[in-house]
């Protein structure tokens, strides 16, 4: 936009300083026709010979006008175009024997004048007031060069303006067109995101593709890595299990003061594993591309199992989840926390638990499970959240169910808390990421 501004303006003003010159240089040739056509008479008078005169002199008011008047002053010879004017020129300059200026019109005409000293029969370096020595005068109406000048920049502007319209639609063509395969990989990418596919898939062009293929070798990479990691993890878990079960064995073999103390560091150290590797296989597959989880066939399988688990004591479990929500991670991770929540519901239920899941406004979804149990209150529901804290040893578990299902939504970016169900018992609602 500013080179094209800029550009404007040198050709206005180059095209207006020709113009000009022009226009001096054809009162130049009328001036130098004019003093070759002019001839002395014995009087001192000087007679023109019209023959050798531009036409437009002999035109009244034609814009063209020519003034011969004495070096020592005195009624001046006028061309008929001037009629009854005469020239009185203004802000005169003088370069090279030739000097210039502007003077008013007829007709409220402004004239460019250029104007010479002659001599006639004498050497040109006579007293300036002998009376053969004329001033000779041409002027010139600038209206229309002020037209043409007009005229120009019109056009110019008009022509810039095409250009200027022209050069944006081709870079909102360029940008359209060329960023086209950039948004193709955003698209792949969303696409990857969302668990619709692994890797980014087409043709791109050539200066794209290095880009695509870096970024399928980084998610490779990524998940190669995550790969290994739960791999070591679960070598971890799997070589410290084997020492606990022998111990807990031989403690089972022989009873004992010092079994039962064995037996309670087995069983809390065996908590602890199963703790730590449940939080490092959840936080390797947070970040992992591609993670997408639907949430009702997972809800609708935990609770057929319990289902099946309770089934002596008539629990009922509903289960609410639109069809289309997905979870933003990996099924084992949801499996994880919806099961531990379902599980502690119905250990605590006298016959109904409830859940629910829904799409929370942003990226996030809500799981809500609830019982008609006794419920807690305000003080106990910060106590459960507590790792490894039981409040009641005459139900079954390891106490450290809800604090994993904590630690496991807090790496999603999400979050658990407790409150009065509608049932009479407890509430307690997961926040976890959603796609789409």
């Amino acid at each position: 936009m500013v080179g094209l501004a800029a550009g404007g303006y040198l050709l206005s003003n180059s095209f207006t300083a020709t113009v000009k010159d022009n226009f001096d240089t054809q009162l130049q040739v009328d001036l130098d026709g004019m003093i070759a056509a002019a001839e002395p008479d014995a009087n001192g008078a000087v007679s023109l010979n019209e023959r050798y005169l531009n036409r437009r002199f002999a035109r009244a008011y034609s814009g063209l006008y020519w003034q011969i008047e004495p070096a020592e002053g005195g009624q001046p010879k006028i061309s008929h175009s001037l009629l009854d004017h005469t020239l009185h020129p203004q802000d005169m300059q003088e370069a090279g024997g030739v000097w210039w200026g502007y003077a008013d019109g007829p007709e409220n005409q402004k004239l460019r004048v250029l104007g010479r000293r002659v001599s006639f029969g004498i050497s040109a370096t006579a007293d300036p007031h002998d009376a053969r020595v004329y001033k000779f005068m041409v002027a010139g109406d600038v209206s229309a060069l002020d037209g043409e000048i007009e005229e120009f920049n019109g056009t110019l502007f008009w022509a810039f303006g095409v250009l200027f319209a022209g050069f944006v639609l081709a870079v909102f063509l360029q940008v359209r067109i060329g960023l086209h395969p950039l948004r193709r990989v955003q698209e792949s990418l969303a696409r990857i995101r969302s668990g619709a596919a692994q890797r980014l898939e087409g043709d791109f062009p050539r200066e794209i593709a290095p880009l695509a293929a870096e970024l399928n070798s980084l998610i490779e990479h990524s998940a190669e890595v995550v790969g290994r990691a739960r791999t070591h993890v679960s070598n971890l878990a799997h070589y410290l299990k084997t020492p606990l079960t022998v111990l807990a064995t031989e403690a089972e073999a022989n009873p004992g003061p010092l079994a039962d103390s064995v037996h309670r560091q087995v069983t809390a150290m065996r908590r602890q594993v199963d703790h730590y590797l449940t939080r490092a296989r959840a936080a390797g597959a947070v970040n992992v591309l591609g993670n997408r989880t639907p949430v009702a066939p997972v809800l609708d399988d935990l609770a057929r199992v319990l289902r099946r688990i309770h089934a002596e004591r008539g629990i009922t479990i509903e289960v609410a989840c639109p069809p289309d929500l997905c979870f933003r991670g990996e099924r084992q991770d949801l499996e994880e926390m919806a099961g531990n929540l379902m599980d502690n519901a119905c250990k605590w239920a006298r016959r109904s638990v409830a859940v629910a899941a829904a799409r929370e406004p942003g990226a996030s979804f809500r799981l809500t499970v609830e019982d008609d149990g006794p419920g807690l209150d305000a003080a106990d529901r910060a106590r459960v959240m507590e790792r490894g804290e039981r409040l009641d040893e005459s139900v079954p578990g390891s106490g450290l169910g809800l604090s994993i299902v904590r630690d496991i939504s807090k790496l999603y970016g999400g979050g658990m808390e407790f409150g009065r169900a509608g049932l009479g018992g407890l509430s307690a609602v997961l926040t976890l990421p959603v796609l789409g």
